[in-house]
């Protein structure tokens, strides 16, 4: 599967509590439970935190899978990928 680096932009997020980069990860890692028991291809790998930056590196079939997950994340922006 093709490896994609998803970017964004989030103030301060270099600064968060730990806790708070947790419970992102937890509904991030929730929608992709979900996404596999539908039998879609997507697997996140690893993610850095810079500055307001995060950097998420994932698995996928396609950029529609990419674009899924942060739909269902409800997630405001449009990440660069």
């Amino acid at each position: 599967m093709p490896r994609f680096v998803i970017e964004r932009d989030i103030p301060k997020i270099g600064s968060a509590e730990r806790e708070a980069l947790r419970g992102a990860a937890q509904k991030s890692n929730g929608v992709l439970a979900e996404m596999k028991a539908e039998k879609l291809n997507i697997q996140w790998e690893h993610s850095y935190v810079a500055g307001d930056k995060t950097f998420c590196i994932y698995l996928a079939e396609g950029e529609a899978q990419i674009r899924r997950h942060a739909e269902r994340q409800q997630r405001r922006d449009d990440p660069a990928i």
